[in-house]
C-alpha cells in the first residue's frame, strides 16, 4: 500500500501512520525501514519518525539487533478487545464453553496489559469450590501460566525492558521474586510450549496456560485453565495440554476470520493499485 499525494503532502500524518500499522502487520516477519520506505513510497526519514512514534506507543517494537519491526503487544490487545466487544466474540466463547464441559476446569483467555495479565473472555466450571473471577480481572503477570506463556513468547528486547521495570512481588512460597529465575523460567516456557502456575499467585490454585497463535507464528492471547489443588495436581493439569492447543488453535482460526472479513468489505478500487484514498485524514 502506498500512500498517495494528497495537495502539497504525501499524505496526513494520520495516514502515515495506518500505513505503517499496516505494512507491517501484513507481515509474518519483522520488517526493516528500507523496505517500509519502498514499500509504502515514503522518505526513509518520515518513515523513521513514524516508527518512533509508534514504538514509543507500544503499538511496534523494534529488534535492536537487527533494526526490524514487528507488531507490539499493546497493538495486539487492542485488536483483541475490540474483537471481543462485537458479535464477533460468541465464537470464542463457544470454543471455551465447550472446553469446560469437556475438562470441567474454569478456562480463561486473555492478554498482556503492561506487567498484567487481563482476562477478555472467562467460563467457569460447574463446580462450587472454584475461583471467582469475571472478565476484565486483572492479575499479575509473573505469577499466573497465562501471564508467563505470553511473557515467554515475547520479542526479546521488548521482554528484556519489561523484566527490568517488573516489581516481582512475592504471593506465595512459590512465586518467582528474581529477574534471572523468571528468565529462565520463561525459556523452559518457550521451549515446552506452556506455562504452569504452581500455586505462585493463591496457595492452593493451579493452572496451565499455552498461547494462541496464528499460522504465520502471531502470538494473540494466552488460553488458561486453573482449579483447587484438592481436585487439579499438576500431572492432571499438564494432561490437558493437548486440549488446551486444539481449543487455541481453533480460536486463532476464529479470530482471523472476521478479520479476513472487515479487511476484504473495506478494499476499495484504489487499494488495488496500492494508494490510499486521498480523503483519509484531511
Amino acid at each position: 500500500m502506498r500512500v498517495r499525494e494528497t495537495g502539497q503532502e504525501r499524505g496526513s500524518a494520520l495516514e502515515k501512520a495506518l500505513a505503517v500499522l499496516e505494512a507491517i502487520t501484513a507481515q509474518s516477519q519483522p520488517i526493516g525501514l528500507p523496505d517500509l520506505s519502498a514499500r509504502l513510497g515514503l522518505p526513509r526519514q518520515t518513515v523513521h519518525r513514524v516508527l518512533t512514534q509508534l514504538e514509543a506507543a507500544g503499538l511496534i517494537v523494534r529488534d535492536p539487533s537487527r533494526d526490524r519491526f514487528s507488531v507490539g503487544p499493546r497493538l495486539n490487545t487492542l485488536a483483541l478487545n475490540a474483537l471481543t466487544t462485537r458479535n464477533q466474540s460468541a465464537p470464542i466463547r463457544a470454543i471455551l464453553q465447550a472446553l469446560v464441559d469437556d475438562i470441567e476446569e474454569t478456562c480463561n483467555v486473555g492478554v498482556l496489559d503492561g506487567t498484567d495479565f487481563l482476562y477478555l473472555e472467562r467460563i467457569e466450571c460447574h463446580w462450587s469450590l472454584r475461583v471467582h473471577l469475571t472478565a476484565g480481572s486483572r492479575l499479575p503477570a509473573h505469577c499466573t501460566s497465562g501471564g508467563k506463556v505470553l511473557l515467554a513468547h515475547l520479542n526479546s528486547h521488548v521482554r528484556e525492558k519489561l523484566l527490568r521495570n517488573l516489581t516481582l512481588k512475592q504471593y506465595t512460597d512459590t512465586t518467582i521474586t528474581q529477574v534471572e529465575d523468571l528468565e529462565a523460567h520463561l525459556a523452559a516456557v518457550r521451549e515446552r510450549g506452556y506455562a504452569v502456575n504452581n500455586q505462585e499467585f493463591t496457595v492452593g490454585i493451579l493452572g496451565v496456560a499455552v498461547p494462541i497463535i496464528t499460522p504465520e507464528g502471531r502470538v494473540l492471547a494466552a488460553l488458561a485453565l486453573h482449579g483447587p489443588a484438592p481436585r487439579l495436581d499438576l500431572d492432571r493439569a499438564v494432561g490437558f495440554v493437548p486440549k488446551l492447543k486444539e481449543a487455541a488453535a481453533r480460536m486463532a482460526e476464529a479470530w482471523a476470520e472476521p478479520v479476513q472479513q472487515d479487511t476484504e468489505r473495506i478494499r476499495t478500487p484504489s487499494d488495488d493499485t496500492g494508494s490510499v484514498p486521498a480523503s483519509v485524514g484531511n
